[in-house]
């Protein structure tokens, strides 16, 4: 697989502290129903994430929707909420979104998230983007999310007042579930493109169907490589093995039983690489929505290093023992500016650094704070990556998807759902209602 797992720091034979032998043998062996359902639900395909990864056909729609965007398009504006925009997103870092001096071509369209309404943000977008050449992709699986109506509606009576009536369906495009819903119809009436989004596809769990790879696509990435990283996480569950050689159930594992019997109650993601920076929100929405039920979960929580090192890294060493901290690392060693001997002028403050590049002081800081964490009795997995890219990317989120599915079979909760979100919603609609 394109990535390693380290549990050893959590563990009481390997450090003095963290889960007994006993306690993860236990849970290792609770993890293995949990894998039978998995490959029942891909025999009886019951559960369409677990097909993804081998999915091809839908690339090519795929593909001429990506074309019809960005056909003389200076901006491109993806709006959709939680599952709908935050996988995409963490794969966009991978083609230089949200990262500055990023790599993507300079003739390709700029690409903006919209993921959280907030009134005076949208309200400038519409009046500073060339409206004539800006495009829009509208996601929302149930075809009625509230904020992505809201924000559709907005840009569609925009243009119109902008005079784009005749030309509005080369403005926008959709994904949403099949049916009658809000947004299908309008994408109907005013002739816009359209890709199904499955139904038995949940939003967080989304990012391997056209939710993720079309902006994918969009920013120069190859969708196959992806799902192929994803791919070579699954397969040891397909072919049958044991929880023990399944990382994501190990990880599972260590999850929930440090939680059950150590206490921790907060999972810390800290990856060291730009391009992880937005994976973590991904990830903190994943696991926080599929397992915070009936009174049950743990919080999750991103990082980024080194930067967190200064602020957050207190808190994990010098507060309470109450964390579970998942170290991401990054083949960095070796890697970007060179300082010279004759850089440093004699300073025999900075000699240490002669000779190193940015990645040698990377490489050792996340190494520091992964020691430090153990040293000071915090339990810490660590996972390496030789690369961040496609594959290894689409590996993690593929990971921590079973990883959390798996979770939510031992903790006794249903992963799928969502009820509190929902009531929320119902809420929400009834004081506009009042209004």
């Amino acid at each position: 697989m394109p990535y390693t797992q380290d549990i050893s720091g959590c563990l009481e034979d390997e450090t003095g502290f963290g889960l007994k032998a006993d306690e993860l043998t236990a849970l290792l062996g609770a993890s293995g129903a949990a894998l039978d359902n998995l490959r029942e639900m891909y025999k009886t395909r019951t559960l369409p994430l677990l097909r993804l990864p081998e999915e091809r056909g839908d690339l090519e729609p795929m593909r001429d929707l990506c074309d019809h965007l960005v056909k003389d398009a200076s901006d491109l504006v993806i709006c959709g909420v939680g599952g709908s925009s935050l996988g995409a997103q963490a794969l966009g870092q991978l083609g230089g979104y949200g990262i500055p001096a990023n790599e993507r071509a300079a003739n390709s369209p700029r690409i903006h998230f919209f993921d959280n309404l907030d009134p005076l943000t949208f309200a400038a977008a519409l009046d500073n983007l060339d409206l004539r050449r800006t495009r829009f992709l509208l996601v929302s699986k149930s075809g009625s999310t509230a904020e992505t109506m809201m924000q559709a509606l907005s840009a569609i009576d925009r243009l119109k007042a902008a005079g784009v009536n005749k030309d509005l369906r080369h403005h926008f495009a959709v994904i949403t579930i099949p049916g009658d819903n809000p947004l299908r119809r309008i994408a109907e009436a005013e002739g816009f493109p359209v890709l199904d989004h499955d139904p038995m596809v949940g939003g967080r769990f989304s990012v391997l169907s056209n939710v993720g790879m079309l902006p994918a696509m969009l920013f120069g990435l190859d969708p196959v490589k992806v799902r192929e990283g994803a791919a070579s996480v699954l397969q040891p569950v397909l072919e049958g093995a044991a929880a023990r050689d399944v990382a994501p159930a190990v990880g599972a594992a260590i999850a929930v039983g440090l939680n059950r019997h150590r206490g921790t109650g907060t999972n810390v993601l800290m990856a060291y690489s730009d391009k992880l920076k937005l994976f973590s929100a991904w990830y903190a929405q994943l696991w926080a929505e599929s397992l915070g039920k009936d009174g049950k979960g743990t919080v999750p929580f991103g990082a980024l290093g080194p930067v967190d090192q200064h602020s957050q890294l207190q808190l994990y060493l010098g507060g309470p023992n109450d964390k579970f901290h998942t170290i991401v690392m990054t083949a960095c060693a070796g890697k970007g500016p060179l300082m010279s001997p004759a850089a440093h002028a004699g300073d025999e403050r900075l000699a240490y650094l002669s000779g190193k590049t940015v990645g040698d002081l990377v490489d050792a800081q996340q190494r520091a704070t992964a020691d430090t964490l153990v040293r000071n009795q915090r339990p810490t997995r660590i996972m390496k990556l030789d690369e961040v890219n496609e594959e290894s990317v689409g590996a993690l989120l593929m990971h921590f998807m079973l990883e959390t599915i798996i979770a939510g079979h031992l903790m006794g909760v249903e992963p799928f759902e969502q009820p509190a979100v929902e009531e929320g919603k119902v809420l929400a609609r009834q004081y506009l209602g009042e209004g």
